[in-house]
């Protein structure tokens, strides 16, 4: 195992630019169903309205501007946006600095296992393109000059600089943040936000539901060990902001933070997860009685009392997406 930053440029433009994690220099993205992407969005970057094979959780990993002339739209830094598989969505910064977000999603049903696949509905990769003359002027009662002009006028792909001046409305359907269908449970995901000190150290949990957990270090650095089968350390490795690694179903993960402190965003495979917590008061060992504590880790009473007296921190930052 190991961790990764994203290494896969999908499309790059004066709107902005989309890059993955890769599959295939991050098998584990494949095994596990899981994938991951990062939108970046320029000042007045949109990105064409578009739907996915996959169902994700957008985090708006960075976005400060200094003014908008209107409200464009309803995200902030911090945001947790769910984006359900099959359901049309655009984004656009009206800002006046980068939008980023950082999209982590599960693949069980994707084209491609452990990645992202976009149907875009307009521009030259838009999916209208792909039909003939004939159906689309039959489909939309147009002539063929027409159903031309609604085939080929936007020259774009993907994402595209708006022009000053072009009006985007305040609310409007499909709009993140606006939309009731896209902020349901059918996205069938949950995230959390991990916020560690200097040198804080966070609780080793797992997904007692058998969810899969996809972690991405938003800001500063540490270190991350991962614990799987047979009591085996499968992951012990340095980490920075934009790297991103996989908890498998039922490994305990454990995040330390550097001198700077570290913030960790992630999404699990289940709608509403179940933590085994291994440390604190709602830890595991606290359930179990001081005679079987203490014979289960071969040590006499005295140790076994100190080790509960001391086991009392430990917490799960839940982040909720509605």
């Amino acid at each position: 195992m190991r961790t990764q930053v994203a290494d896969k440029k999908v499309f790059e433009g004066d709107g902005g630019s989309y890059w993955s994690w890769s599959s295939s220099k991050f098998p584990l993205l494949s095994e596990a169903k899981v994938g991951a992407g990062r939108l970046l969005l320029h000042p007045r970057g949109f990105a064409l309205p578009h739907y996915a094979d996959s169902s994700k959780i957008g985090y708006v990993e960075w976005y400060s501007p200094t003014h908008q002339k209107k409200k464009m739209v309803t995200i902030k830094q911090g945001d947790a946006i769910p984006v359900c598989m099959g359901v049309v969505s655009w984004w656009f910064n009206g800002g006046d600095s980068d939008l980023v977000i950082i999209f982590i999603g599960e693949t069980s049903k994707a084209h491609v296992p452990g990645e992202f696949t976009y149907f875009l509905l307009t521009g030259t990769m838009g999916v209208l393109k792909g039909f003939s003359t004939e159906f689309i002027t039959r489909a939309y009662n147009l002539n063929k000059e027409e159903a031309s002009k609604l085939v080929t006028s936007q020259t774009g792909a993907l994402i595209i600089k708006l022009e000053e001046g072009i009006s985007i409305p305040q609310v409007c359907k499909g709009t993140p943040g606006n939309e009731n269908e896209l902020l349901d449970k059918r996205v069938g995901l949950s995230a959390t936000l991990v916020k560690l000190k200097a040198n804080e150290v966070s609780s080793p949990i797992y997904v007692a539901d058998s969810g899969v957990r996809v972690t991405y270090v938003v800001k500063g650095s540490g270190r991350v060990q991962i614990v799987g089968i047979n009591g085996e350390r499968v992951l012990d490795a340095e980490v920075k902001a934009g790297d991103l690694f996989v908890v498998p179903r039922f490994f305990v993960a454990m995040e330390a933070a550097g001198g700077e402190g570290m913030e960790c965003f992630s999404v699990i495979t289940s709608p509403q997860p179940v933590f085994g917590q291994l440390n604190g008061n709602t830890s595991v060992w606290k359930a179990l009685s001081p005679a079987i504590l203490q014979n289960s880790l071969g040590v006499d009473s005295e140790f076994a009392e100190l080790f509960t007296s001391h086991n009392t921190n430990g917490t799960i930052g839940f982040l909720p997406t509605n």
